[in-house]
């Protein structure tokens, strides 16, 4: 009795913390609103039948994925992103399906207008870019590619234009409107027609290899000097969706992302463009709150006062012309951790939120970012990889990189499951709105069903949480012999059905991270081997020697090796050789002198074969 006591002198404690800051915030949207009992945890036995389970979720990586969450990344560039560090291959080891491309953080990056068209006229990218490009694809990566900013060459408002583009090296911000700013956006005729100019080169150039092209990144606010103006940006989306389909036929053309869910902008900008059939992909981006701690949630329950995440998608769905089934990408996404009242725990709860709450809908999410680029910048603030500091911790994972790795691994290629019925009992007064109980069935397409829950409230620093428990009953999913996954931490054990029953669990931890049931024989996919990094190349004497960096135990590594003649900067990967597991270096006597010659790694286990490493190339 006093150990009960305790338990409920602590909750009440914690509830009425929350209760005291969720006083002034707007009280979240219940969407699926069904009760939770507070209850002593009953110890969880499994079913007589004894199966063997992975005590964590095993790892998905991205070439195992038909359909899964993205990423955003800035391009490697040195000195604060060198691709020869452990942090680019980790998006393939975390089960990232897509990739957001064409910021260096606030800045441009090399596929932007100012890099691509150095002389008027003259487009190119340098042999890096076309590394970088095929290692996302080959190694089983969708890529969208955001055209944009302006090019002093074309847009300065200045009356002496330079006669070339010089890009900054570093990193320069939003609001910038010097006269050479890049934020200046293309606006006459004259300036449009050299905008499309660099889009139909970089379609043409990249086609077979990238299929999504955005125009611009938060073209409602400050990076469109001197504001985000809707008709302006309306009569750039309409040549530049021509331009993209001209190009390739293929292409998918996306509006945005769009920074805030203004619907008034987004109408304006599509009455001007006259062009909605022309639009393949809708984009906006969620940060609820930015600055504060804000859940994830009140993305569409007051965070944005009277607009809304859901409401823009309903005034986009609606408006005449658009295609019936447009997709939709929260294409930047992401709480962090150093903002008022939050931290890593925080963060390492909400994304997962975040991102399984719009799958429920049918929206991609692409959380900002793989790894920070503290140029200067945005410091180390908002990779799920810490950033370049000079520290130990340099590129690093924080929490939430596991959690998405969990949250990649367990719900990619699925679809929300209508069908699945999820119920329990009554919640304590305290809960039943400030923390409402979400749940949402689906199903994988080998039609498998998993479902996800948790408790939609405020998280506070240091990862406290009263302990809470409920029954739950499942309906209509075909589990026979349930698991409970801790989806932040990975952790898998398995349940038992309530005595007569085949439908309902006792004693479920009900929490303000999500939690997943699914049936025991869900975690099915082969476990790959984590991909080799850091790989280098020097030269030494008559041969060239590799380095690189393991990462867990493998049955052994492949080198491949692709040598370029100079009249071409792609070329034909070819297997040099298999090494042992514990190697780590490699001297190669063959390559061919006066050509690029280019090597990848990758290690193999009895399951395949894992991820390419970066790139190494060296002029021998």
């Amino acid at each position: 009795m006093r150990a009960l006591l305790n338990i409920l002198n602590k909750t009440h404690l914690v509830l009425r913390r929350a209760s005291t800051y969720l006083s002034g915030l707007p009280r979240v949207l219940c969407l699926c609103l069904v009760p939770v009992i507070l209850a002593i945890p009953c110890a969880v036995s499994a079913n007589d039948e004894k199966h063997t389970l992975p005590s964590h979720v095993p790892p998905k990586r991205s070439s195992q994925i038909h359909d899964g969450f993205g990423i955003n990344s800035n391009l490697p560039r040195d000195p604060y992103l060198p691709w020869n560090r452990r942090w680019w291959t980790r998006l393939f080891d975390a089960g990232f399906k897509w990739i957001r491309i064409g910021q260096y953080e606030n800045s441009s990056d090399y596929t932007s207008w100012d890099w691509v068209e150095q002389r008027r006229g003259v487009f190119a990218v340098p042999q890096q870019v076309e590394d970088y490009v095929d290692s996302l694809v080959d190694n089983g990566v969708l890529i969208q590619v955001q055209l944009m900013y302006g090019n002093p060459m074309y847009t300065s408002p200045s009356g002496k234009v330079p006669d070339v583009s010089v890009p900054a090296l570093s990193s320069f911000h939003n609001p910038d409107r010097s006269l050479y700013s890049v934020f200046w956006p293309p606006k006459t005729p004259e300036q449009i027609a050299a905008f499309n100019r660099y889009v139909q080169w970089m379609v043409q150039h990249f086609r077979g290899r990238i299929s999504y092209w955005a125009l611009w990144n938060e073209q409602d606010i400050d990076y469109w000097n001197p504001f985000g103006n809707p008709e302006e940006y309306g009569r750039l989306l309409k040549p530049f969706a021509q331009a993209v389909h001209d190009a390739d036929r293929q292409a998918q053309v996306i509006y945005g992302g769009q920074a805030d869910p203004d619907r008034g902008f987004t109408r304006r900008a599509l009455d001007t463009c006259q062009c909605a059939s022309g639009i393949d992909v809708y984009a906006y981006h969620t940060y609820p709150g930015y600055g504060q701690n804000l859940n994830p949630e009140t993305m569409d329950s007051g965070a944005y006062q009277l607009e809304s995440p859901r409401a823009l998608r309903e005034l986009v769905k609606d408006y005449a012309g658009i295609r019936a089934d447009i997709p939709f990408f929260d294409d930047e996404f992401n709480s962090i951790p150093s903002w008022q009242g939050s931290d890593e725990s925080v963060q390492a709860k909400y994304v997962p939120r975040g991102v399984i709450y719009n799958l429920a809908v049918g929206v991609k999410t692409f959380t900002w970012i793989l790894a920070a680029a503290p140029d200067g910048n945005e410091y180390d603030d908002f990779g799920i990889l810490r950033g370049l500091t000079y520290h130990e911790t340099d590129f690093t994972p924080r929490p939430v990189f596991s959690a998405l790795q969990n949250t990649n691994a367990l719900f990619s290629d699925t679809k929300f499951d209508p069908s699945t019925r999820i119920t329990n009992a009554d919640p304590p007064e305290h809960f039943r709105y400030g923390y409402p109980f979400l749940a949402y069935g689906f199903r994988s397409h080998s039609g498998k069903a998993i479902v996800a829950y948790w408790l939609a409230g405020h998280s506070f620093p240091g990862n406290v949480f009263p302990p809470l428990y409920s029954e739950l009953t499942l309906k209509n999913t075909g589990i026979e012999h349930p698991v409970l996954i801790d989806v932040v931490s990975g952790v898998i054990r398995p349940l038992a059905w309530k005595k007569g029953t085949t439908d309902t669990l006792e004693a479920l931890p009900m929490r303000d991270s999500v939690m997943a049931i699914a049936d025991e024989s869900y975690f099915d996919w082969p476990v790959l081997p984590e991909t080799p990094s850091s790989l280098n190349v020097v030269s030494t004497g008559g041969s060239l020697k590799l380095t690189w960096a393991a990462h867990e135990e493998s049955k052994g590594v492949i080198i491949e090796r692709q040598v370029l003649d100079g009249h071409s900067n792609r070329g034909t990967w070819q297997r040099l050789t298999r090494l042992p597991a514990t190697t780590t270096e490699y001297l190669d006597s063959s390559a061919p002198k006066g050509k690029s010659i280019g090597y990848r790694v990758r290690a193999f286990n009895d399951a395949g074969e894992s991820a390419y490493s970066n790139i190494g190339r060296i002029f021998w």
